[in-house]
């Protein structure tokens, strides 16, 4: 069966256009409801959102929607994905949902659901869900419609559990962090959680109204926290995502330290404290060679998988890993979170700096990466990479790069557009090598 309402990270559009509408976010209440009807006992969800206008209407669908095929609502308000997979699991939910289109513009919103035990669905799940969708809905009984609250603590329980994550005697005393969340979703529980670690704190994207989620600021838009990092004399920076799944790091010089350099940091310190499990971390395709080649001369392993946070995590699971990540932040750490979390990533950076005494700058850069381009290219429709010319074009570059880099070519799974990424020692080449791929592929269009 064909998708048509899930991609790669649950649901995602522009609201009011499209999937991304209140009615469908009632249906999709009421399938999963129906689907996660197990048992006898009394069914629950979770409901999370971060600080889109669209947030309101999304929550009234979806709470409508569970509560009418019989389901118990509970609703967190404003908190970064993480905190919701948490809660599901802590509350012994049936399920748990997200609304949040993570670094996305706030016209655009989605949904993210979770299960029983914290993690994104399966496509198995999900595809059940879609099929369930295109029926009537089953609606419960009169008196046995469900009932919807909302709790008040949960920032508190998110605070608490994030900081668990660290050993007891840490703390952030004598530490100035530049703390940027985006307008989203942990503008209140990152910043307290790190305050209470002892930091002196500096504020950035807190005052969310609705319109200004990743508006000039968050880790996808990083030129306030730079300024703000070296205007303030802090010791470091750290960047969220709208939903507070992703981090990006700003040392005290003002530049920017990406997932690569992230997990570098972390895995290398696991691995001398004896905690990484599996020999290595999981990263995707799109992961630097200059951390491939880092890892290595620390005797672990790099293992590749394609690109989207939930085939990360899929893979670590299979063999067993407990850290894993993208390059453009996603940090996923076993041991304290079912899925990325920025903040719990972000505790494992300021307790490495507390503990190693040296400056961000020289604790994040483990490793130079290689020169790496990306490109887009659009086309109209047809399958350009069927096409021979460029076929011949992506084996002379393989034979080109080999032993000296990598390439990637992936199409878009949102869009009609194919990817070309190579990275290798000879930045020249690798520009070459990226152009004729991409000549090929509009050629060939």
């Amino acid at each position: 069966m064909a998708r048509q309402f899930f991609g790669t990270d649950g649901i995602r559009g522009r609201t009011n256009d499209g999937v991304m509408t209140a009615a469908t976010a009632m249906r999709v209440g009421q399938a999963a409801g129906k689907h996660f009807l197990r048992g006898d006992h009394r069914h629950r969800v979770v409901i999370g959102k971060d600080t889109r206008l669209s947030g309101y209407m999304m929550e009234s669908a979806l709470v409508a929607g569970f509560t009418s095929v019989g389901m118990d609502v509970i609703m967190t308000g404003p908190l970064p994905t993480p905190a919701i997979a948490l809660l599901t699991r802590e509350m012994r939910a049936d399920l748990g949902v997200m609304i949040s289109a993570s670094h996305n513009p706030f016209e655009d919103n989605g949904i993210k659901l979770f299960g029983p035990d914290g993690f994104k669905l399966s496509d198995d799940d999900e595809l059940a869900i879609e099929r369930e969708m295109a029926n009537e809905p089953t609606l419960a009984a009169a008196p046995d419609i469900g009932r919807a609250r909302r709790i008040e603590d949960a920032r508190g329980r998110y605070i608490h559990a994030v900081k668990m994550s660290l050993p007891q005697e840490v703390r952030f005393d004598g530490l100035k962090v530049v703390v940027d969340c985006a307008n989203g979703a942990a503008y209140e529980v990152t910043p307290s959680a790190i305050w209470e670690l002892g930091a002196k704190v500096v504020t950035l994207g807190v005052e969310p109204n609705g319109r200004n989620i990743n508006d000039k600021v968050g880790s996808t838009s990083l030129e306030a926290v730079k300024a703000r990092v070296v205007e303030e004399g802090a010791d470091i920076g750290i960047a969220l995502d709208g939903d507070a799944d992703r981090l990006i790091v700003v040392d005290e010089k003002g530049v920017v330290v990406d997932g690569d350099q992230i997990m570098a940091l972390i895995a290398t310190r696991m691995a001398e404290s004896g905690d990484l499990r599996g020999g290595g971390i999981v990263a995707t395709v799109m992961s630097n060679l200059g951390l491939e080649r880092y890892l290595q001369g620390q005797g672990l392993a790099l293992h590749r998988s394609k690109v989207g946070d939930r085939y990360v995590l899929e893979m670590m699971k299979e063999g067993g890993f407990n850290v894993g990540g993208e390059q453009s932040g996603h940090m996923i750490l076993l041991d304290s979170a079912t899925t990325g979390d920025g903040t719990v990533a972000a505790l494992q950076v300021l307790a490495a700096l507390v503990q190693s005494g040296k400056k961000a700058s020289e604790m994040l850069h483990l490793f130079d990466p290689v020169p790496q381009l990306l490109k887009n290219v659009r086309y109209e429709g047809g399958k350009p990479l069927d096409h021979n010319d460029v076929k011949q074009a992506i084996s002379d570059a393989e034979r080109e790069l080999e032993g000296k880099g990598r390439l990637v070519i992936r199409p878009s799974g949102t869009e009609p557009v194919i990817r070309v990424m190579a990275e290798g020692d000879d930045k020249a080449q690798v520009e070459a090598v990226v152009d004729r791929i991409c000549d090929a592929v509009r050629k060939a269009a």
